[in-house]
């Protein structure tokens, strides 16, 4: 969405000072001045962006200067349009100059202000502002900005007195004592907060609000009660709410708000007659059977239920069933607290509607049951039980109707995703083929499968698949994410770029996804090319990510004022606490971690200099050299060849003013900058930083920072990322090795001679004895009684024998020896078609990459390949024979047509799947299909 700059929008301090600006201008220059203001104030109403109007400021501020070439103000607001206008550097040196030929001009240090304003330059801004408020203290446009950069800032302590001098300076402006209020609100003051309100509302007639007004009102009095909950009033906060009820429009938020505070009195009874109420307006709200069950004192956090508890729970709900039969909420809750025959019977009612109506998202819903014991083998014998009695009888078990053809497809669609969550791919591809061998034509079932495949460790074939689910309907966006995405997991990123750009504007790939924000396609892109050791591209993705959480943050500026304009004042609230914990979220701990991984990358293998190359170059023999420099010269060119495309593509466009856009162009595509830097784990501790201070509670944070501040010879900081992660969890395969890594490092540090280090082998040596796992043992016997603990386990094995070749290099064949012997029986199960596997295929491989380089040992890296292509057939990193890396396995086979032997779609013949004819084609046949 395109919005003004902000530095338009603070021209209006200048409307409110021209008078005072006029006084030092004879009357022609001042009302060119006039003239300067009123050019950026019909930006503001108008919403334009048309250079003209830059140009008619531009052109009034050089009559003045003609005259007066040192005017102050004059010097400042030309520098503040030129940086509307993008012209940066001339624009602060002009507003530079202005302030030095007036340094005692309010307008000139507010401008000054303004221009770090738009470069986020926030702390310069406030000092700018409060240098312009001791020129002109009582200035409400000063005043008005600084506040709201200091809410950005969280300068809690500032903004509360700003907005006590705002309010000293306009008292009859309600925004002025809202915001008093909210100051002191953020800065932990609530009750002062509630007595600002209540001052404010003794202003007030007794008729107050106007019909105009209730809504805005309504919305400030639950605020007020919301404060007063927070302060611990509650008995005031609920008779306030009830005294102020005929004021408040938001019935619903009324309710919500009364059932709250009801229950924190301990008044259950009418908390339950209210949530009741609640439940007849809107019977699929999950928050309100919750309130319900707490009021009766039948709610519990973790899921357990006394057998009295569970009856009457099950009397609650099956008496609210006949109430609210159309809810699916009110079936649905007590699949979870359940068990054995009642619950099978509650699941087979549940189940049979969704099936016979043909919902996908039927094993979404009832995934969370698969964490329950016992739960999944329930369903999975439910479900092959209506598998075949609709096969022999076309009814479910008990009943003569018969059911449509499509619920015996959606009962084997179901079994497929049971069966892949229960990592048995084997039946889960047998089930899901069933599917689409019964109905070709739902996009699901290859969506599904897709899923599978990607899961039993084949990523090509699943984007394969993911592509034809895509061709069978190409104005779905969310099947062509999915294809998307299983292309960048299979490691074809520019492929997935093409697919990609069929939904971006203007054919535009690059920017258009950027500008969206869309973090999960540049998450996927980073990861695929870290993976393929591309760092520079990888950096340049995750750091994307990084810079959309600068702009989320950025965005709330706009809020400081519009939410205490239209008293949206607990959302408000709400979004500045979550802008609070914004760095939290799981798409920039990806992307953090990600970019801390590519900078230990970076620093374990540095790029190499050019005197390197060179140099590198002069050892090849001459047939070599000549190759490589046909292949530099063919990059070059085909460089070359997308920059003119792409500066084509960005003049071909014309806009109906009949102007040329000109869209961004990328100066490092290959983020090629991003890897020349001086020091990379300085870049990568920047980052570690925020994941320290907003996922203290992620075990990844404190392993990437075990490894950051080894390389950085950190020995304190290390030791306290190793005490962070045995607090987390200390069975961690991970956690041991860290441990058993860091002092196994320290002991091999020589004798400390300066007192810094002495300082520090005195902390280390009263630290090691409070490690309960070391305490009065060895490493190699810490080790061992890991080990004792968790032989059981592949992970912890493997981990064990990692630590065993650390210690002792010589003990390599031990090692080996100790990984080799696992066990990879699988887990008994009740399943009709196998058992569920033991190891996972991401820990197997992680064990052949440390047979194959830390342990150095080829030969049992390839033993371990060839047992693990046995254990999981599908994964194409082992070859497996059911794979696509297999020439002739049976993937292969299914994908060929009778006829002529040419795989279906384009990925297997190594082309793009994007031409016209090759969709149109699919298309056609599709309609033949559905048509027969």
């Amino acid at each position: 969405m395109t919005k003004l700059p902000l530095e338009i929008l603070s021209l209006r301090f200048a409307i409110s000072a021209v008078a005072t600006m006029g006084a030092s201008l004879p009357p022609k220059e001042a009302n060119l001045f006039k003239l300067i203001v009123m050019a950026g104030r019909l930006l503001l109403e108008v919403k334009s962006y048309e250079t003209k109007q830059y140009k008619k400021g531009l052109k009034a501020a050089d009559a003045i200067l003609k005259k007066f070439p040192d005017h102050g103000e004059t010097l400042s607001m030309k520098g503040l349009t030129l940086n509307c206008m993008d012209r940066k550097s001339e624009a602060y040196e002009l507003v530079r100059l202005g302030l030095k030929n007036d340094l005692k001009s309010h307008v000139c240090w507010h401008v000054y202000g303004l221009l770090y304003r738009s470069d986020r330059e926030y702390r310069e801004a406030i000092k700018c502002y409060r240098n312009a408020l001791r020129i002109d203290p009582d200035n409400i446009e000063i005043l008005r900005d600084l506040s709201l950069l200091q809410a950005q800032m969280r300068d809690l302590a500032g903004f509360v007195e700003t907005r006590q001098q705002l309010l000293t300076l306009k008292p009859n402006h309600r925004m002025n004592w809202i915001g008093f209020a909210v100051a002191h609100h953020l800065n932990f003051n609530g009750s002062k907060a509630v007595d600002i309100l209540e001052a404010y509302e003794g202003t007030l007639e007794d008729d107050y609000p106007p019909d105009n007004e209730r809504c805005e009102h309504g919305e400030m009095l639950l605020y007020k009660i919301t404060l007063l909950e927070e302060c611990g009033s509650i008995e005031r906060a609920l008779e306030e709410l009830r005294k102020k009820e005929f004021k408040i429009l938001d019935k619903l938020s009324y309710k919500e708000q009364e059932v709250s505070l009801l229950e924190k009195l301990g008044r259950f009874d009418e908390g339950e007659e209210l949530y009741r109420t609640l439940l007849s307006m809107n019977p699929d709200n999950y928050r309100y059977y919750e309130g319900l069950q707490r009021c009766m004192g039948l709610y519990s956090s973790n899921g357990q239920y006394s057998s009295d508890q569970i009856d009457r729970l099950e009397a609650l709900y099956e008496s609210l069933s006949k109430q609210y039969s159309r809810s699916s909420a009110v079936k649905r809750i007590p699949l979870d607290f359940l068990s054995a025959e009642k619950f099978r019977v509650a699941a087979e009612n549940y189940i049979r509607p969704f099936l016979t109506k043909g919902v996908p998202s039927l094993f979404s819903d009832l995934s969370p049951l698969y964490d329950h014991p016992g739960k999944a083998d329930i369903l999975e014998l439910l479900i092959l039980e209506l598998e075949h009695s609709i096969k022999r009888t076309g009814a479910y078990p008990g009943r003569v109707d018969k059911e449509p053809p499509s619920t015996l497809m959606w009962i084997l669609f179901y079994l497929a995703q049971h069966y892949d969550r229960c990592g048995q791919y084997d039946a889960a591809i047998r089930k899901i083929d069933e599917a689409i061998e019964h109905t070709p034509t739902v996009i699901d079932l290859y969506s599904v499968k897709s899923r599978i495949l990607k899961h039993a460790g084949d990523p090509v074939a699943a984007a394969a698949l993911a592509d034809e689910a895509r061709c069978m309907d190409l104005a779905d966006r969310y099947v062509n994410s999915e294809c998307v995405k299983r292309m960048l997991q299979a490691d074809q990123v520019a492929l997935a770029e093409k697919t990609a750009v069929l939904f971006t504007k203007d054919g535009e790939q690059h920017n258009n996804l950027h500008d969206m924000q869309c973090m999960w396609y540049e998450l996927a892109s980073g990861e695929s090319y870290l993976r393929q050791g591309d760092i520079g591209r990888a950096l340049k993705k995750f750091l994307a990510v990084e810079k959309h959480y600068a702009d989320i943050t950025e965005d709330q500026f706009d809020f400081h004022s519009y939410c205490l304009r239209k008293m949206t004042l607990r959302t408000y609230v709400e979004m500045l606490k979550f802008q609070d914990r914004l760095h939290s979220y799981i798409y920039f701990r990806k992307a953090a971690a990600g970019a801390i991984k590519c900078y230990l990358k970076l620093y374990d293998s540095p790029p190499k200099s050019s005197a390197e190359e060179d140099e590198e170059m002069s050892k090849l023999p001459a047939s070599q050299k000549k190759k490589l420099r046909q292949k530099q010269r063919k990059a070059e060119a085909r460089a070359k060849k997308e920059a003119e495309v792409k500066e084509e593509s960005n003049t071909t466009t014309v806009s109906k003013s009949g102007k040329r856009p000109v869209k961004p162009v990328d100066m490092d595509p290959h983020g090629e900058k991003l890897l020349q830097v001086e020091d990379p784990l300085v870049e990568a501790t920047k980052y570690l930083k925020l994941l320290q201070k907003h996922s203290s509670d992620c075990l990844e944070t404190h392993l990437l920072s075990f490894e950051v501040n080894m390389r950085r010879q950190k020995i304190l900081l290390a030791l306290q990322a190793v005490k962070h992660l045995l607090r987390l969890d200390a069975d961690n395969p991970d956690t041991h090795c860290c441990l058993i890594k860091f002092f196994h490092k320290v002991g091999s540090m020589p004798a400390p001679v300066t007192d810094a280090e002495k300082l520090i082998w005195g902390v280390l040596e009263a630290e090691r004895p409070t490690f309960s796992q070391l305490h009065g043992k060895s490493l190699l016997e810490a080790n061992t009684v890991f080990l004792e603990k968790h032989k059981d386990s592949l992970r912890h094995r493997a981990a064990v024998a990692e630590m065993i070749f650390v210690m002792e290099p010589n003990k390599k064949g031990e090692a080996v020896k100790l990984i080799e012997e696992s066990s990879n029986d699988p887990i008994s199960s009740n399943g009709a078609l196998g058992a569920v596997r033991k190891w996972r295929l991401k820990d197997c491989v992680a064990i052949h990459k440390l047979l194959g380089t830390i342990l150095d040992d080829h030969d049992a890296a390839s033993r371990w390949k060839v047992r693990c292509a046995e254990y999981f057939p599908y994964a194409t990193y082992f070859e497996g024979n059911h794979s696509s890396a297999v020439p002739n396995s049976s993937y292969h086979q299914s994908r060929k047509t009778p006829e002529n032997g040419v795989t279906n779609t384009s990925l297997d013949q190594n082309t793009s799947p994007l031409s016209s004819n090759g969709n149109v084609e699919k298309l056609e046949a599709l309609k033949d299909l559905v048509i027969q």
